[in-house]
């Protein structure tokens, strides 16, 4: 294998590919910049030209985290890195203290929600490349923000995906919804999960990122006796004391299986955090009536009081969606480990039509929801709009360069949500309008009552951050009460002084 130099320098800028065994040429699977997209040449980077600012805010850490989930392209107008960033201080006015950016690995095209990236160092170009990342970042960090980047170690997309032609980086044992499997367990393995870990890494020391969310862990298949998932986890915990810096990994899993975040000594992975995806589908379910797929698990208060009590309400008892006994009880799980929302990416965008709640329920249940959601006692997650009750649909949007491809797309989309919507015409994924019917409308927030829902947002946010009982702790015993027939629910969450003393 020899490395191309074609046109080597166009402005100080060195471009490249690799040739294998004097035939074809491909793009850097490490490479860190695809200026021209997923088949062309790659870029070297200078990082040490990429200037940071030293004078930060104390970041929070992360029972602290009052997280804001965006897609980089649908924020703003303008889809990029540098245009959030006038946006910063409205997000730290209304007490966000955590931004969680959607994937930025390098995709085919300039749309898509991410996780079809196939570079998983390059930061997608048409978001503003490597400088526009660290200046976002390092925005954040100037007002005391961090950072949590979406990263996928379960597949990769499938158009610029040339991983295999280097190494067995995928194997045949398993597949995944989305193909072949990343080689976790088999023949040559061992640097196959040293590329992925140096991957995290990479976003930690070249970046100054925060936190990584860890897409969909239950398609990591490895059987290894020493999983990928410890591995990196205890690499991290080797980063962050070799470098005295602190960095979360934070999972999505719909296993409800709490070893992920048990400590080792529990025989866990020792991850620091977990989405709780049964919390939203306890909300979900009960106020807007759904019941149709994995909704059908879903319905009463007896679901939300178990959601609050534990998190997980699906915990080892029968599942009438999956036909079997699913998940198991969090015995030794904390508060604080547990990140809870009641919209997110995937609830809106996985929608044929990509409706938010605000489309679905009244403003006074908007407020209801607001309230259940920050005053948990578990971590809260908002999506991008949420806050004032954004109009716009979130919808599923890609943009790949081969034909046969998108119609893929477009029939694999009305297979997979035939249970929710049946024959109901909804937007085809493959073509601009999805994107552009997504892009936020911000100004929203300041008019009628979308206003005074911002506005609840913002003092219920304050609440939280002001009495020490609503806070992330693993001391807080939470009491939970509810009436079916009256339609009543409350809770109380107290600190065991006791235990606190200890």
């Amino acid at each position: 294998m020899e490395r191309l130099t074609k046109n080597l320098r166009e402005k100080n800028k060195i471009r490249y590919k690799y040739r294998i065994n004097k035939l074809k040429e491909y793009p850097d699977p490490a490479s860190q910049y695809q200026p021209y997209g997923v088949h062309d040449r790659s870029e070297v980077i200078d990082f040490s030209a990429i200037k940071k600012s030293e004078i930060t805010e104390k970041r929070p850490t992360l029972d602290d985290y009052i997280i804001y989930e965006l897609h980089v392209g649908t924020f703003t107008p303008q889809g990029t890195f540098e245009a959030i960033i006038p946006r910063l201080p409205v997000l730290k006015e209304l007490g966000i203290n955590a931004l969680e950016l959607m994937p930025v690995a390098q995709f085919p095209g300039k749309r898509n929600w991410g996780y079809d990236g196939v570079y998983p160092f390059a930061v997608q170009n048409s978001y503003g490349g490597p400088w526009g990342l660290r200046k976002l970042v390092d925005s954040c960090h100037q007002i005391g923000m961090a950072v949590i980047l979406d990263v996928v170690y379960n597949h990769l997309g499938p158009e610029g995906n040339y991983l295999s032609q280097f190494a067995p980086y995928f194997t045949q044992k398993y597949k995944t919804p989305w193909g072949e499997a990343i080689n976790y367990d088999d023949a040559y393995s061992d640097e196959v999960r040293n590329f992925f870990i140096y991957n995290a890494l990479f976003w930690f020391s070249e970046y100054d990122i925060d936190a990584l969310r860890l897409d969909a862990i239950h398609a990591i298949y490895d059987e290894s006796a020493y999983l990928f998932l410890e591995e990196l986890a205890d690499k991290t915990t080797e980063f962050c004391h070799t470098f005295n810096k602190t960095h979360f990994l934070i999972a999505e899993s719909d296993r409800n299986d709490p070893k992920f975040i048990y400590p080792k000594t529990f025989g866990g992975c020792h991850l620091h955090g977990q989405w709780c995806d049964d919390f939203h589908h306890a909300l979900h379910a009960y106020i807007t009536k759904e019941t149709k797929g994995y909704y059908s698990d879903f319905g009463s208060l007896s679901h939300i009081a178990k959601a609050f009590k534990q998190g997980y309400v699906i915990d080892g008892c029968y599942s009438s969606y999956r036909k079997r006994k699913h998940g198991r009880k969090p015995q030794h799980v904390k508060r604080s480990q547990l990140i809870v929302f009641s919209q997110n990416h995937d609830q809106i965008g996985n929608r044929y039509l990509g409706e938010r709640l605000s489309c679905l329920i009244d403003f006074s249940e908007l407020k209801i929801i607001c309230v259940l959601t920050l005053l948990s006692g578990f971590i809260p997650l908002l999506f991008m709009g949420e806050e004032y009750g954004e109009k716009n649909p979130f919808l599923y949007f890609v943009d790949h360069g081969d034909p046969n491809l998108l119609e893929a797309v477009r029939k694999g989309r009305m297979k997979e949500f035939a249970d929710f919507h049946g024959d109901k015409e909804g937007y085809d994924a493959t073509k601009q309008e999805a994107f552009n019917k997504s892009i936020i409308n911000w100004e929203l927030r300041t008019e009628g009552t979308h206003a005074i829902l911002w506005k609840l947002y913002q003092h219920t946010i304050a609440l939280r951050q002001k009495y020490k009982s609503l806070i992330c702790s693993a001391n807080i015993s939470p009491t939970v009460n509810f009436n079916e027939e009256e339609k009543l629910f409350f809770f109380f969450l107290t600190i065991n002084r006791k235990a606190s003393l200890e």
